[in-house]
């Protein structure tokens, strides 16, 4: 039962919650190869946040049919996850102890992300935070990728919560965008994006680290 006053937390996967952008950009690179097609400087920043259907077909231009898109899209995930497998993922500084700190709290925790679910639980299992996320978004579980506010409006649904009372951290242009649209609150981290391109967050941060549970308190009080 939802207690009164209780608040929520969203947080992306990527580039929020653990580094895992050089290892992206590796596998994009390697598909690109594999492919004998460019990969254009700018582009891996311009994807980050949006779904592979979306990358492979509007951005990069790879693919036409849906069936080669898919095709495209889960060999680009095998790549990736051969990396983890091979070179494992990192947690970003500050994640741990931010998000010790909400579970302490018993603050609503959910994740949102443009990623695999695959991915997903590769990533929670390796680095032993299953414990902290029980709700999970990912790129099956929606139609519309991000910007649309989709994503963000399931996960409130799984903490039982209404959009009102979440807040959600991103690191992208797109998720800042479809939590706005979401309704709910947004802090951006500049892990990925510059802090210019991030400023319809209603705050920017370096990290989680340099986020006060208190002062989020203070936003649903």
């Amino acid at each position: 039962m939802r207690k009164i006053g209780q608040w929520g937390v969203i947080f992306d996967w990527d580039g929020v919650l653990v580094d895992s952008g050089p290892l992206h950009r590796k596998a994009w690179e390697r598909l690109a190869a594999e492919l004998g097609k460019p990969l254009e400087r700018g582009q891996f920043e311009e994807s980050f946040g949006r779904k592979n259907q979306w990358i492979i077909g509007h951005l990069l231009r790879w693919a036409d049919s849906p069936e080669e898109v898919e095709a495209l899209s889960r060999r680009k995930e095998e790549l990736y996850r051969e990396l983890v497998f091979r070179d494992g993922v990192r947690l970003l500084p500050g994640v741990l102890s931010f998000v010790e700190e909400l579970a302490v709290r018993s603050i609503p925790r959910a994740i949102a992300t443009s990623t695999p679910r695959e991915n997903l639980v590769l990533g929670l299992k390796s680095l032993g935070l299953c414990r902290y996320f029980s709700c999970a978004v990912t790129a099956e579980d929606v139609s519309m990728g991000k910007p649309d506010p989709e994503i963000f409006l399931r996960a409130a649904k799984q903490i039982d919560l209404p959009a009102g009372r979440c807040v959600v951290i991103e690191d992208a242009p797109a998720g800042v965008e479809g939590a706005r649209r979401a309704g709910m609150r947004v802090v951006a981290v500049t892990t990925t994006h510059p802090e210019e391109k991030l400023r319809n967050a209603d705050k920017v941060i370096p990290s989680p680290a340099c986020l006060p549970v208190e002062e989020l308190e203070a936003w649903f009080g």
